[in-house]
């Protein structure tokens, strides 16, 4: 008789999950598991708690109730559970007097790794930038830092990868380089959390999808539940839009 394979432990978890505002509660009791190699895309209207659940799962914010994990690190983790996370967010959050390189350069000396530069222009390589890599960001357009900065979030190979409207401001040529770059992350084991507006790019890349409504899952499946041509509907009906 065989044995009967264990599942992989996952990598971000979190149980009854709440987060509060004062008086407002942003997330209210989220549950969810990402394995290695999975990616949950999270859809939902604004002000549904998305963004602050990624916040949470980064360490950059605490939970006000039950309890998360990334890579086996309880949250909030501090420096052991944040050198597990690449966090993607349509702001930049480069240093703008500083060239892509350097930017990514950074981050690489702020993670360790032991080639700062070699993986710094690998990272820039992997999204088409490196040829902007003595470039001051500040003079670089929209679309050319997004994609300086995803390369800085993706330097350190990181096993837990979220990401918040990542798209925003990518032309085609971009959003083709970030849509390799995840599935190779995925490839490599690694788990995401991709946050987007747009169902189409979400369903493309994701093994789960979810979506929320007043800081809360009220939809739940796995992607190979979900008919692509009926998922607008399901949607709207999800989140209560009529018609």
């Amino acid at each position: 008789m065989h044995p009967v394979p264990t599942p992989p432990l996952a990598t971000i978890e979190t149980r009854g999950l709440v987060r509060r505002f004062d008086r407002q509660v942003a997330l209210s009791g989220v549950d969810l598991s990402v394995g290695p190699g999975e990616c949950l895309a999270i859809f939902g209207p604004n002000g549904a708690g998305k963004t602050t659940l990624l916040r949470v799962l980064a360490g950059l914010l605490d939970p006000s109730g039950g309890t998360a994990s990334v890579a086996g690190v309880a949250l909030p983790g501090g420096v052991a559970a944040r050198a597990q996370v690449g966090l993607i967010s349509h702001h930049s959050m480069l240093y703008p007097a500083l060239t892509a390189r350097e930017n990514v350069e950074f981050a690489a000396r702020l993670h360790g790794l032991a080639s700062p530069r070699a993986s710094a222009e690998s990272a820039l390589d992997r999204l088409g930038v490196l040829g902007h890599a003595n470039t001051p960001v500040r003079v670089l357009s929209r679309g050319l830092q997004q994609r300086v900065s995803i390369a800085r979030a993706f330097v350190h190979t990181p096993r837990v990868v979220l990401l918040d409207e990542p798209y925003t401001g990518l032309d085609a040529t971009g959003a083709a380089a970030l849509s390799a770059a995840l599935e190779g992350l995925k490839s490599g084991g690694a788990a995401l959390v991709l946050v987007t507006h747009h169902l189409d790019e979400g369903l493309a890349i994701a093994t789960h999808v979810a979506v929320m409504r007043a800081g809360r899952f009220v939809l739940h499946e796995r992607r190979d539940a979900i008919d692509p041509a009926s998922f607008a509907t399901e949607y709207r009906a999800a989140v209560g839009v009529v018609g």
